[in-house]
């Protein structure tokens, strides 16, 4: 299984980054490799709100179709969102989203974890996969960079 962790500061309110992040269906607008989203049933859970979406994402030598389970947690101290795999060609996969205030911004925690049914596919992935999930997070950073200025006062 392949695991991913980092946690950076960035200069926007927990808020900015939650909702960016939550905003599922804006995901093919910025984020490499994602070719479509789909956002399904919203379902209120307390304080969560419990989100099903697929994510279409490929290259020039596979496209495949991911289903998760997305647990939105706004209230939460931190805010919080997590999301676990339902359908599509992983055998495993989790990932977390913790944003937690720290002075005049956010402290941006990120955990992935997944491991792939084919062996083949497993393999094509190991390859470049700590390198995909760096480009992932600097491209959420980006698109934080275009929404919201440089900063938590824009």
């Amino acid at each position: 299984m392949h695991s991913f962790d980092d946690s950076r500061f960035l200069p926007y309110t927990p808020r900015q980054l939650f909702d960016l992040v939550a905003d599922i269906a804006k995901y093919p607008e910025f984020l490499p490799w994602c070719l479509g989203a789909r956002v399904g049933a919203r379902t209120p859970e307390g304080d969560q709100e419990i989100v099903m979406a697929d994510l279409i994402v490929g290259t020039r030598i596979f496209r495949e179709t991911f289903t998760s389970r997305v647990t939105l947690s706004p209230e939460a101290v931190p805010p919080a969102i997590s999301a676990a795999y339902v359908k599509g060609p992983m055998r495993h996969m989790e990932n977390r989203w913790r944003f937690v205030p720290e002075g005049e911004g956010t402290r941006l925690e990120f955990h992935v974890a997944f491991e792939f049914r084919s062996a083949l596919l497993e393999k094509m992935m190991g390859a470049f996969f700590d390198d995909a999930q760096r480009r992932m997070i600097a491209a959420f950073e980006a698109r934080a960079a275009v929404l919201y200025g440089r900063g938590t006062g824009a």
